[in-house]
């Protein structure tokens, strides 16, 4: 038995990444997976977006933990779609008791490349996108009598990321976000946390991601070095995050609610 059996968890930006290392550790404590992904083109980030065939290797992957996963191929922005998403995943799976709300997009540009779309954009997604998730799913979280909410949000959402306005704008955002909810829906023995990643070995790092950080680096050296962790490991494996998203989805975690974790090796600090 899994710290998790019986339960059911929607997971958000599930295809890969983060999403995926959540849906599979979730799963592997036994909880079944409702989730949900764009799984297609992004507009405007410089990294290899995410495709339908990524999706389908999660639920591959899920489905190897011996759980069930419903996942849809679905924009956060919509939440027309995504509470249909929610409600079908919730009647076929009988309810739901972990929201992971991990659907993010990050697009390095100093303050004076940062576009109306490019802003709006990141906003849509990290915090409209949020507010939708929770929006969809915290009405069935009540009427199974309590759960747990967890945002990711991001070293930038405590600290900052430099030559990235927007989407540190965007994490800030969300621990104002995790707090106010935490305070409502308190009520209903719902709790609201914020993780706060780090650097992370995801797809995010790959196509033209590295080399235009070292872009916008170049704006200013003197930030180039900010976000360094304390200990000798720099970047965290997703896995890494999931142990604190298994945690606090977990009975383990009942008494922790508005807080905001940091899993970053200290680079908050530095």
């Amino acid at each position: 038995m899994g710290r998790l059996s019986g339960k059911v968890a929607f997971i958000t930006g599930v295809a890969r990444g983060q999403g995926r290392a959540h849906a599979v550790r979730l799963a592997s404590e036994g909880a079944q997976i409702i989730g949900l992904d764009l799984a297609g083109p992004l507009p405007g980030v410089p990294y290899d977006s995410a495709t339908p065939e990524d999706l389908a290797e999660t639920a591959r992957l899920v489905e190897e933990q011996g759980a069930t996963a419903l996942l849809t191929q679905c924009d956060v922005r919509d939440l027309e779609a995504m509470t249909a998403a929610v409600t079908q995943g919730v009647e076929a799976l009988g309810g739901l008791d972990i929201v992971v709300a991990n659907a993010g997009i990050c697009i390095p540009e100093t303050w004076d490349e940062v576009t109306p779309t490019s802003f709006r954009d990141t906003i849509d997604i990290n915090v409209i996108g949020v507010w939708n998730t929770v929006t969809a799913t915290a009405n069935h979280l009540i009427s199974r009598g309590g759960g747990s909410i967890i945002l990711i949000s991001s070293l930038a959402g405590k600290k900052l990321q430099p030559f990235m306005v927007h989407y540190t704008t965007s994490k800030h955002a969300l621990v104002g976000m995790g707090r106010a909810f935490a305070a409502e829906l308190g009520a209903h023995d719902i709790r609201v946390n914020t993780v706060h990643p780090g650097a992370v070995a995801t797809p995010m790092g790959s196509g033209q991601m590295v080399a235009r950080i070292e872009q916008t680096n170049a704006a200013n050296p003197r930030l180039a070095g900010m976000g360094m962790t304390f200990v000798n490991q720099f970047v965290a494996e997703a896995e890494e995050m999931s142990n604190a998203v298994a945690f606090l989805a977990s009975d383990e975690s009942k008494f922790i609610t508005a807080e905001s974790i940091s899993v970053d090796g200290g680079a908050q600090h530095f």
